[in-house]
């Protein structure tokens, strides 16, 4: 019995180091880097035009939807995306790529990148097959619904303040990740030329920090929601970006975060050829 489940769990690693699932992750950093790329340039279009455009994954769904062959894009993405999940889930059961792959803290948070993934995957393929108000939905509304919710519970005030906390915490640690190149650990840089890592390096640590300085404006809102008890004070991305156009330096606050999101959906491009899976 214990031979056949160690052959049983053999054959299970081996079709998560199989060359099936190399190909899926990539295709998946392919989409995230799509969608990453447009919220950025509808970012840009917010900061210098205005408009009621949504600069979130919503609004990324919604512009490749209104494309020529757009439903055809939209299942090649969420198709990526669910290999993007996939990925996740072998890394969590097995571990990831490298000496200290197997950790359980780095394979708990490849299991919560499964969720995520998984989750997005089904917002795009569910908006492709014809329901809209899935994949579009403003983040900022899910937000302020998921808010008013949990403060209702008993101790919701807490809950939010935490999650709240916990979202600001996690950005901070995107940018300090970014700012002190851990990404380069994941990528073959032995293969690359100088001029070539130069350039991904500066796309991983701009784009990082651009993105986790997003997540760690978006978890102070939340925390404000909870301190306040107003679920309006919760932003999603949208509203999170269109406040950094509210201060002193204006729109060009947002264009520069915005071309940081670009800058990270380029190197989640790069990522696709040069990451270590």
């Amino acid at each position: 019995m214990a031979t056949g489940s160690a052959t049983a769990h053999g054959q299970a690693r081996r079709a998560a180091n199989s060359k099936a699932v190399a190909v899926a992750a990539r295709a998946g950093f392919v989409a995230r880097g799509v969608i990453y790329v447009l919220i950025g340039v509808l970012s840009l279009r917010i900061a210098f035009f205005g408009g009621g455009e949504q600069a979130d994954r919503g609004g990324a769904i919604a512009e490749i939807a209104h494309k020529p062959f757009g439903s055809v894009l939209l299942w090649l993405l969420g198709i990526a995306l669910a290999g993007m999940a996939l990925w996740r889930l072998s890394e969590a059961a097995f571990g990831q790529a490298g000496p200290d792959g197997g950790k359980p803290g780095k394979r708990a948070m490849a299991a919560g990148r499964f969720v995520f993934y998984g989750f997005v995957s089904y917002s795009v393929l569910s908006y492709a097959v014809g329901d809209k108000s899935s994949g579009s939905g403003s983040s900022d509304k899910n937000s302020q619904d998921v808010t008013a919710k949990a403060l209702d519970w008993p101790g919701g005030q807490w809950i939010v303040g935490i999650a709240g906390a916990a979202v600001t915490a996690a950005g901070l640690w995107i940018v300090v990740r970014a700012l002190l190149r851990k990404f380069e650990e994941h990528l073959k840089v032995a293969e690359m030329s100088p001029k070539t890592r130069q350039v991904i390096v500066s796309l991983g640590v701009f784009g990082g920090a651009a993105r986790g300085v997003v997540f760690a404006t978006a978890g102070a809102f939340a925390i404000t929601a909870a301190v306040q008890h107003k679920p309006g004070k919760a932003k999603g991305m949208d509203n999170t970006l269109r406040t950094f156009a509210d201060t002193p330096a204006g729109p060009w606050l947002l264009a520069l975060i915005a071309i940081g999101l670009i800058a990270f959906g380029i190197f989640s491009w790069a990522n696709a050829h040069w990451r270590n899976i």
